[in-house]
C-alpha cells in the first residue's frame, strides 16, 4: 500500500484525513528509476538539464494523483454527520474534478454535480467534495466513478435518495485517438427518491441554473 510508504512532516488531520506532504526516498527513487528508463526508451537524454529532475518530479506528482486509494470516503463523511430535520434536496454542484483514466493513464476533467435528500442526518458541505476526490485520485474510468460517489453517499448517509451527474473532457479523446476537441462526457447515477422522474428533474433543473 502506498500509505505505508508515505511519510508526513506532520499528523495533521484536514476533514478527514491527513496532509501529506513528504514521501518514502526508497519508493520515490524506485520509481524515479522506472521513469528515468522510460525518457530513455523514447529516445530522450535523461541527463540533459531539463529532464535531470523530471523522474522524481513524476514520481511525487503520480503518488499525489493516486493518494485516493489510501484515503476511506466513508470515515470522511462519518467525521461531520450531524442529526437535522431538513428533508428537501441538497446539492453541492459545479465541484471540479481531476482524474486519470485507466486506460492509458491520460487527465480528464470536468464537474461534479452531487445531491441527497437527507433522512435524519445532513453532512458537512465541504466533505461531499472531499469524497468526490477521494475517488477521482484513483485510476479511474468515467462511469465507475460516477458508481462510486453515488454508492459512498448513500451507504453511509442512508438518504431518501442520491444524484450524481459528472460531466468531463478526456484527454485520451482530445490528444490521441479520435482527437475531438470539444467533446464532453456525461454520466449520471440515482437512487432512490431520484429514481423518480419528477425529482430527478428538479434536481437537473437546478443544477443547470445560474445564480443572480
Amino acid at each position: 500500500m502506498i500509505k505505508d510508504d508515505l511519510l508526513h512532516d506532520r499528523n495533521e488531520e484536514i476533514d478527514g484525513y491527513e496532509k501529506i506532504d513528504r514521501y518514502n526516498p526508497d519508493l520515490i527513487q524506485n520509481l524515479s528509476a522506472h521513469y528515468k528508463d522510460i525518457l530513455k526508451q523514447i529516445g530522450e537524454v535523461p541527463t540533459r538539464e531539463g529532464l535531470v529532475k523530471t523522474p522524481e518530479r513524476i514520481a511525487k506528482a503520480l503518488l499525489y494523483l493516486t493518494q485516493g486509494y489510501d484515503l476511506d470516503a466513508k470515515d470522511i463523511l462519518n467525521s461531520a454527520m450531524f442529526k437535522e430535520d431538513y428533508s428537501q434536496m441538497v446539492i453541492v454542484k459545479d465541484i471540479e474534478v481531476y482524474s486519470m483514466c485507466e486506460h492509458h493513464m491520460l487527465p480528464f476533467f470536468g464537474k461534479a454535480h452531487v445531491a441527497y435528500i437527507p433522512n435524519g442526518h445532513v453532512v458537512g458541505l465541504s466533505k461531499i467534495p472531499r469524497v468526490v476526490d477521494v475517488y477521482a485520485r484513483r485510476l479511474q474510468v468515467q462511469e465507475r466513478l460516477t458508481n462510486e460517489i453515488r454508492d459512498c453517499i448513500q451507504d453511509a448517509l442512508q438518504p431518501l435518495g442520491v444524484g450524481i451527474v459528472i460531466e468531463c473532457r478526456h484527454l485520451c479523446m482530445s490528444m490521441r485517438g479520435v482527437q475531438k476537441q470539444n467533446s464532453v462526457t456525461t454520466t449520471s447515477a440515482f437512487t432512490g427518491e431520484f429514481l423518480k422522474e419528477k425529482t430527478r428533474t428538479e434536481f437537473l433543473n437546478l443544477i443547470s441554473a445560474k445564480l443572480g
